[in-house]
């Protein structure tokens, strides 16, 4: 006679398919052991650890990026030499990442013109994307904050030449104003044409070419559109003027040897001669062939 247990279930109870991860009512799952950490940690948020639309690849990339002190490469060539997934697979993350809020990239430039690319790793998507927080309130109205006046930075200062000539600030002006014809980005306003002259009239001075300067203002401009051209030309007269030209001492003039004064051997006048020539200027002429 059969005699199994009535309250033992039929069969295996399985998770809900809407939640693989839920805890098996048998007893199965994880469980933790815990060690509180006193150094050398990173607080993530259950938000991107559970998060239901990242891959595995992206929410593990970004508890790394999380845990880097600032100044660390985070670009993909840095990531692909640290980790074997590949260039490939680290930038799919890495686009993830970006679209869901963990991760910016930023365009600076810096002091000597080159652009470069920062990676901001953000914790919080909502804060990186400057909106609230949902807690289930209602929001609060807030008062549109006030306008701000963007201010124009005022231009690098320039050399300055010791001379103040017009045909040299005429020529450096004339340079600046031909600048767009070389590209067309360094179309430059009557003021910073008027601020930029006497750096170029600093070049003319020390005998560099109009050529040559304008090789220099031109030549290795980044890709990028130039949001202050007027900014990067005053760095570059500044930053590679020439040095003076070197220094020469006048040669003094060699005056005329004074000859010793002596009678003419034709008409005995007193003329002043080399020894080799015995008559007076008259003397030769009458002398001289017709």
């Amino acid at each position: 006679m059969d005699t199994r247990d009535p309250s033992a279930p039929s069969r295996a109870q399985s998770a809900p398919a809407d939640n693989p991860t839920r805890t098996r009512r048998h007893g199965g799952g994880i469980t933790h052991d815990n060690t509180r950490h006193t150094t050398r940690f990173v607080v993530i948020g259950n938000h991107l650890v559970q998060h239901k639309e990242l891959s595995l690849l992206a929410i593990g990339l970004s508890c790394h990026l999380q845990s880097l002190p600032t100044g660390a490469g985070a670009d993909i060539k840095s990531l692909a030499a640290r980790f074997p997934e590949g260039p490939t697979r680290i930038a799919a993350a890495l686009r993830e990442l970006e679209a869901h809020g963990y991760l910016r990239r930023e365009r600076h430039r810096t002091q000597t013109g080159r652009i470069v690319t920062r990676t901001v790793s953000c914790n919080q998507p909502h804060a990186s994307r400057r909106e609230p927080v949902d807690t289930g309130c209602p929001p609060a109205k807030r008062t549109p904050p006030p306008q701000r006046r963007t201010v124009q930075k005022a231009l690098p200062a320039v050399p300055q030449p010791s001379s103040t000539a017009p045909v040299l600030l005429q020529t450096a002006i004339d340079l600046l104003a031909t600048l767009r014809r070389h590209d067309p980005r360094l179309l430059l306003s009557a003021t910073e044409t008027a601020h930029l002259m006497p750096g170029v009239a600093a070049w003319l001075e020390r005998g560099v070419a109009p050529n040559a300067v304008r090789h220099a203002l031109t030549t290795g401009l980044p890709d990028e559109p130039l949001r202050r051209p007027a900014a990067l030309l005053a760095h570059r007269l500044t930053d590679r003027l020439p040095p003076p030209p070197p220094f020469r001492t006048p040669s003094a003039a060699v005056p005329a040897p004074r000859h010793p004064l002596r009678n003419c051997e034709g008409c005995d006048r007193g003329f002043r001669a080399p020894e080799t020539e015995p008559h007076c200027r008259d003397c030769r002429k009458v002398a001289a062939p017709a």
